[in-house]
C-alpha cells in the first residue's frame, strides 16, 4: 500500500498541493492542487486574506480524497515575520498585515530607544529588517491597542492554519526565529527583549523542533475533506524547508531562488558578531538545531513585478529567453552597468519599471527600453549581488566554497544560472525547483521514522519532479 504525504506550500503569489511517496530510493512528486496568492489592499494597507488562504488548503486536501491518495500526514510551509492574532475562543480578531505594508516604515527608530539594533542582533543574530514581527508587534501596540490587547495569541501564519486544523497551538522553531523574538543561543523565547519593549508572554506560544506531531484534524475539518490525517510542524518557514532539501555534501552555498533570494550556509553555531551584522547576514533557525545563515536579498520579486508591469504577457521562461537574447547583441561596453537590487524603492513600488528608472538614473546608467532589457539588468544586478554576498560569506566564515547549490522555483531561470556561474565562477547545481515542497516531506518522513535524519535522507533520496 502506497504511504502519500503531503506538502501544503504557501508563498507570497501562489500556493500549492504536493503529494510524495516513496517508490525505492526515490521520493516521486505529484502536484495534486495550485492557487494563486496576493496581497490585498484595505484602506491603503496591505494585507493577506487568510480566510481565502485557508479555504484554498481545504481544496487542495478535498482534491486528494477525489483522487483516491488520502495522506498519512500533511505539513504546511509559508513566508516568515506574518502572524494572526488570535482571541481566547480563537477567533481571528482583525486582518492580517503583509509584510510589505507600509506601517512599520519609521517604528524602528522608537523601538530602537529602548533596545538597540546592537543588543537586539546581540540577542537573536536576526538582521534588521522593518518588517520582522518584533518591529510589527509594536507597530500593533501603537496602532491597534484594542486589538492587540484583547489577543490571546499571536500566530506565525503556519501555525496558525495548523491550529485552524487540529485547534493545536504551538510556535514551529524556523519560523519562530524570524520574528526576531528568539535568542539565538536559548532556541526559545528571549525573555529579556519581551520585557523590556512590554510584549506580553502569554502571546507567545510554546516552541517546538519541526517532525512534531500536532495532532489529528478536528472533526468539522475531517467531514469537510473526507479523512482524517496527522499534522506534522515541519520546517515552516518556507526557506528552512528549501534547506532542507538542499542536496549538498560538506560545505556549500546554498540560494533559495524565489520571490527573495536566501543566500548562504548552513552551521552547526550561530554567529551574532559586530562583522555578521554589519554585512546584514542572519541566523535562522534550520531543520535539527542547525542555522541558516544567510542574507536576504530582493530575488525574482523584481521579475514577478516587472512581469506584472507588462500585465503577464510574458511567461517567466520567456522573459530568461529574452533576456538572453538581448544579451548576445550587448558587448561589456554596451551593457556593464549593474543596479543595487536591495535598494528599498524596489520593495513595494507601484510599477517596477519606474522604480529601475529612477535608480538608473541616478547611478547614470540609461534605463532600459523593453522587457528584455529591464530583464537583462535585473539577472545582472542579482549575479553581480551573489558574487558580493559570497565574497562576504566566504571571509566571515573563513571558508572558500568551491559549489553553489540553486533551489527552488528561480532555479528554472537558466540564464540568470549561467550569469551566475560567470561571476562566481564557481560549480553551479540547480534544483530541486520545488525544494520547499521537498524538504516539508522530508521532514514528515523522518517524523514517520522512514529515515533516520535529514541527512540521510538528502543523500539516499533521489528526487523526482513531474
Amino acid at each position: 500500500m502506497t504511504i502519500y504525504y503531503l506538502a501544503i506550500d504557501i508563498g507570497a503569489s501562489g500556493g500549492r498541493h504536493i503529494l510524495g511517496h516513496i517508490k525505492g530510493d526515490r521520493l516521486i512528486l505529484e502536484e495534486v492542487y495550485r492557487f494563486e496568492n496576493h496581497m490585498d489592499e484595505e484602506n491603503g494597507s496591505l494585507t493577506w486574506n487568510t480566510d481565502r488562504l485557508f479555504g484554498e488548503i481545504l481544496e487542495g486536501m478535498k482534491e486528494c480524497k477525489r483522487i483516491g491518495k488520502i495522506p498519512h500526514s500533511l505539513g504546511i510551509d509559508t513566508w516568515g515575520v506574518d502572524y494572526a492574532l488570535i482571541d481566547s475562543e480563537g477567533k481571528l480578531l482583525d486582518r492580517v498585515y503583509a509584510y510589505r505594508d507600509h506601517r512599520t516604515d519609521s517604528i524602528d527608530k522608537e523601538l530602537e530607544s529602548i533596545i538597540s539594533a546592537d543588543t537586539l542582533y546581540m540577542h537573536t543574530g536576526i538582521q534588521k529588517q522593518k518588517f520582522n514581527t518584533v518591529y510589527q508587534l509594536f507597530s500593533d501596540m501603537k496602532i491597534r491597542p484594542e486589538i492587540y490587547d484583547r489577543a490571546k495569541h499571536m500566530l506565525l501564519l503556519p501555525d496558525y492554519f495548523v491550529f485552524m486544523l487540529t485547534g493545536n497551538i504551538s510556535s514551529e522553531y524556523t519560523n519562530a526565529t524570524t520574528t526576531g523574538l528568539v535568542n539565538a543561543q536559548s532556541c526559545d523565547w528571549d525573555k529579556k527583549i519581551i520585557d523590556a519593549l512590554g510584549i506580553r508572554q502569554e502571546l507567545l506560544s510554546k516552541i517546538v523542533n519541526p517532525g512534531t506531531l500536532a495532532g489529528g484534524l478536528k472533526k468539522d475539518i475531517a467531514s469537510i475533506v473526507g479523512y482524517d490525517t496527522r499534522v506534522i510542524k515541519i520546517a515552516s518557514h518556507d526557506t528552512a524547508s528549501a534547506v532542507a532539501a538542499v542536496p549538498a555534501k560538506g560545505e556549500t552555498v546554498f540560494i533559495s531562488s524565489g520571490t527573495w533570494s536566501l543566500l548562504g550556509t548552513e552551521r552547526k553555531n550561530c554567529d551574532c558578531s559586530k562583522e555578521a551584522q554589519n554585512e546584514n547576514f542572519t541566523n535562522e533557525g534550520g531543520v535539527e538545531q542547525r542555522y541558516r545563515f544567510l542574507k536576504n536579498i530582493m530575488g525574482m520579486w523584481m521579475i514577478q513585478s516587472l512581469r506584472h508591469d507588462y500585465f503577464e504577457r510574458y511567461s517567466y521562461d520567456e522573459i530568461s529567453r529574452l533576456a538572453e537574447e538581448r544579451s548576445k547583441s550587448c558587448t561589456d561596453d554596451t551593457f556593464d552597468g549593474v543596479i543595487d537590487v536591495n535598494d528599498s524603492r524596489f520593495f513595494a513600488p507601484i510599477r517596477m519599471r519606474e522604480a529601475i528608472d529612477e535608480v538608473c538614473l541616478e547611478s547614470r546608467i540609461d534605463p532600459p527600453k523593453d522587457i528584455a532589457g529591464y530583464a537583462l539588468l535585473i539577472y545582472k544586478s542579482l549575479a553581480a549581488c551573489y558574487k558580493k554576498s559570497i565574497d562576504k560569506l566566504e571571509e566571515i566564515t573563513k571558508t572558500e566554497y568551491e559549489t553553489i547549490h540553486i533551489v527552488g522555483g528561480g532555479s528554472k531561470a537558466s540564464y540568470l544560472n549561467h550569469l551566475i556561474q560567470k561571476a562566481t565562477n564557481k560549480r553551479v547545481c540547480v534544483g530541486p525547483a520545488e525544494a520547499t515542497a521537498v524538504g516539508n516531506l522530508f521532514v514528515q518522513i523522518v517524523a514517520d521514522g522512514v529515515c533516520e535524519n535529514i541527512t540521510q535522507a538528502r543523500r539516499n533520496i533521489k528526487i523526482e519532479e513531474s
